[in-house]
């Protein structure tokens, strides 16, 4: 942790989580908490909920929940230090680093600073330089003016050694830390990219993090005094400031119509991506000179639910694309296929015909037709041999799908266009789901993940609910009326004891999260921001603690029960105590109720003395 916990608490506490909430849905006053419709999912009616004075959030409808910072790091898609920091700025808080993560921190911010000014650094050379003419004149004719360029911070990174080193003095540490460049053989410091076209990769929150370079046209085919051809892109390598494997190009711009539209399209390369910003579609993102992977989709998953795949029409863009079936289930999206006319790739279409390119994601066909598509599309259908064989094959996709009436309804699709029986294509698609051997597809990968599912909150007893929001909600009433051995329920106990720690509401649940203790972090949320319609009473108060000492009671009993078949206590002893508890129970609700109550609450302290609160 870089940042203390007590500038963590300083910056929940200067932050009003209604106004940061205001930023992004409107509120209404309802009572004593705010309420809205929920920025994190599509409903017509509010269940978004906003306690103030503890500065936490929570909705009924989806569940999700968390305070000033969580709010941010969804919104913005930040990590927690990077959250807490522009919390802390918009307080007007100057935070404190812990001496422990100072030089890790310092030397990240020396490196961000230094791309930050390459990519300065090389865009002034694209817009300016005359040796950038060609780069300039090969943009424009894919579609790519100086606004276009300017928007996405292009650059140019000239033929030379060390252009990029010697004007900005990078050290060799930071030629290194950043990918940049590095020191050769004759230990002099040399650039990483010459003669090529830059695009900046920036990470979420807009910092540049990586470069990603294009050579021209004119010299794809030059070849390298070793024999080998430079290639066509080159990537940032993996630094301590970028992860190609968690990265998407161009995110930071995408991200906002990505939400607003709650779809992401997913190219192979960064022309594609300007491309379909140009067309209007600026919720396109690349991945950076990697396969789209599993982080990739626990990255996308945050931002949408719709993931259409946008590659080239060649072979190597359909294998990616098929890679991706069972992460489709693992990470609850929906994956669909953009399928462009001929063997057009998005950038060309986009320079041709805009419109074909907008209606090629309109028309992305789900990924389970897609891969069906291709079985269908690769077999002679002309024949009744071509049509009995391409059954099978068609199967085994149809097998890999999870939900029974979705195959269900693709048999009768496949059975149509293979003129063949649904019957006889429900009994291959069977026997290919008993024998596991029999499902894998020829050159195809295949995976073995399970679906993650929200955390729901378990139901638990109503007194101890009640009791909990009185804790909460009505401090001064509840005051020393209730102890831990009142709660017969154990995360209901867990949330009071934390409650009764003297922490803030925040940190209890950050403790319950940490734990693992996900039902007591979720039933805490949903708590603190209930509402209600009218004030307590001390008579509800008094009524509760009736409730849950008959319950707390009734289960210490049977100890005292379990306590006398194994002889650790009397028969005497044992009758006497059985009588003696229930008689003071039954004068709960009389006139003698609090001296039975206080009775009781001995009785219970003394049993239990290691768990007293």
């Amino acid at each position: 942790m870089a940042i203390s916990d007590s500038e963590i608490a300083r910056v929940r506490g200067a932050t009003d989580i209604v106004a940061l909430i205001s930023e992004y849905v409107a509120l209404k006053k309802s009572g004593r908490r705010w309420t809205g419709l929920c920025p994190f999912h599509g409903e017509k009616t509010p269940s978004f909920s906003v306690n103030a004075e503890e500065g936490r959030y929570y909705c009924f409808g989806c569940r999700v929940s968390g305070d000033q910072i969580t709010f941010v790091r969804e919104m913005q898609h930040l990590d927690f230090v990077d959250a807490v920091r522009l919390l802390a700025d918009r307080a007007g808080i100057e935070l404190h680093e812990d001496s422990s993560a100072g030089p890790a921190r310092k030397e990240r911010q020396e490196f961000l600073a230094a791309m930050e000014h390459a990519v300065r650094w090389y865009h002034e050379r694209l817009l300016t330089s005359p040796d950038a003419r060609p780069a300039r004149e090969y943009l424009k004719s894919r579609g790519i003016d100086g606004d276009v360029a300017r928007a996405f911070q292009l650059g140019w990174a000239p033929d030379e050694w060390d252009a990029l080193s010697s004007a900005l003095n990078l050290t060799p540490k930071v030629l290194e830390g950043t990918g940049l460049g590095f020191v050769n053989k004759r230990d002099r410091r040399q650039d990483a990219l010459r003669a090529r076209i830059i695009f900046p990769i920036f990470d979420p929150s807009g910092k540049a993090v990586a470069v990603g370079g294009r050579i021209l046209p004119s010299a794809s085919e030059t070849v390298r005094p070793d024999g080998r051809i430079e290639p066509k892109y080159k990537n940032s390598p993996e630094t301590p400031i970028y992860s190609k494997r968690r990265t998407l190009y161009a995110l930071n711009w995408a991200k906002d119509d990505i939400i607003k539209s709650g779809e992401i399209i997913v190219c192979e390369g960064y022309t594609d991506v300007i491309a379909f910003f140009d067309a209007g579609m600026p919720r396109a993102v690349a991945t950076c000179g990697t396969a789209l992977g599993e982080e990739h989709f626990q990255t996308m998953r945050n931002f949408a639910k719709r993931i259409v795949l946008a590659y080239d029409a060649d072979q190597a863009g359909q294998s990616a694309a098929a890679s991706v079936y069972q992460w489709e289930q693992k990470h609850e999206v929906d994956v669909a296929v953009a399928q462009f006319p001929g063997r057009s790739d998005p950038a060309e279409l986009a320079l041709r015909d805009p419109e074909a390119l907008r209606a090629a994601v309109n028309d992305a066909v789900p990924f389970l037709q897609f891969r069906l598509n291709r079985v269908l599309g690769a077999a002679n259908l002309a024949t009744a041999e071509g049509r009995a064989r391409a059954a099978e094959p068609a199967m085994r996709v149809l097998a890999e799908h999870p939900n029974e009436l979705v195959r269900d309804q693709y048999v009768m699709q496949v059975a149509d266009s293979l003129r063949l029986e649904p019957r006889v294509l429900r009994t291959t698609l069977v026997d290919i789901l008993r024998h596991p051997a029999r499902r894998e597809i020829p050159n195809e990968p295949t995976f073995s993940v399970s679906g993650e599912r929200p955390i729901r909150v378990a139901t638990t007893p109503r007194p101890g609910l009640e009791a909990l929001r009185l804790t909460l909600h009505a401090p001064r009433l509840a005051k020393d009326r209730f102890i831990a051995q009142y709660f017969v329920n154990e995360t209901q106990r867990e949330i009071f004891e934390g409650l009764s720690s003297g922490r803030s509401v925040s940190d209890v649940i950050d403790e319950f999260e940490r734990r693992g203790e996900d039902q007591a972090a979720q039933l805490l949320s949903q708590i603190v921001v209930d509402e209600f319609d009218r004030d307590f009473t001390a008579e509800d108060v008094t009524a509760v603690v009736a409730q849950l000492l008959r319950s707390a009671v009734a289960e210490e009993l049977k100890n005292v029960e379990r306590d006398l078949r194994s002889d650790k206590v009397s028969p005497d002893v044992a009758m006497a105590t059985i009588r003696d508890v229930k008689e003071r129970v039954a004068l709960l609700d009389t006139a003698e109720g609090e001296g039975a109550e206080r009775d009781l609450k001995d009785w219970l302290l003394e049993r239990t003395p290691s768990d007293a609160s």
